[in-house]
């Protein structure tokens, strides 16, 4: 099999198990609410593979920024920096210990955590037990966390469509 072949089947993979982790985040939304109804926002969400790399280069962005100003806590906010983190890490199937989002968020520990905690009390973000190892705690973001980076990144894909200066492939988006 050639290497085209192999990666056609990989792009493949790729978008059914984002289809799966978009059902699956769906389904535990339901359950959530303990609701079986369909969630109009839910039904409206644009969920594409490309998120990831669109939210990868988001972040990239950010950082780069605070190095050309060498002053990366003059373009801080570390709520927006965990949840491109934790968009990134569902979108690859990962999961994140708690430290490595603190990482990701580019400020201070004690910061981080405590952004970390106004986002889990805003609903956002689920910490969880490692079962393996109880000194480690994962973080991921919940449904409704999930959806509104879907719905974030998918409006701005919209507008950027709809914006006679930019020429954004409307298949690679949609």
């Amino acid at each position: 099999m050639g290497t085209d072949q192999l990666k056609a089947k990989a792009r493949r993979l790729i978008a059914a198990a984002n289809e799966l982790l978009a059902i699956a985040h769906e389904l535990e939304l339901n359950n959530e609410d303990g609701a079986e109804e369909d969630h109009p926002s839910a039904r409206n969400i644009k969920d594409s593979p490309v998120w990831a790399e669109v939210a990868r280069a988001t972040y990239r962005d950010r950082r780069k920024r605070g190095e050309i100003f060498n002053d990366p806590a003059l373009f801080g906010e570390p709520a927006w920096d965990i949840l491109l983190d934790l968009f990134i890490a569902a979108k690859e199937r990962k999961r994140l210990p708690v430290t490595s989002a603190c990482i990701g968020a580019a400020v201070p520990a004690t910061t981080a955590l405590r952004w970390l905690t106004v986002l889990e009390d805003k609903g956002l973000i689920v910490r969880e037990n490692d079962n393996a190892d109880a000194r480690r705690v994962f973080v991921r973001l919940s449904s409704e966390g999930y959806e509104k980076m879907v719905t974030y990144f998918s409006d701005v894909a919209a507008d950027m469509r709809s914006d006679e200066q930019i020429d954004l492939p409307a298949k690679r988006i949609a």
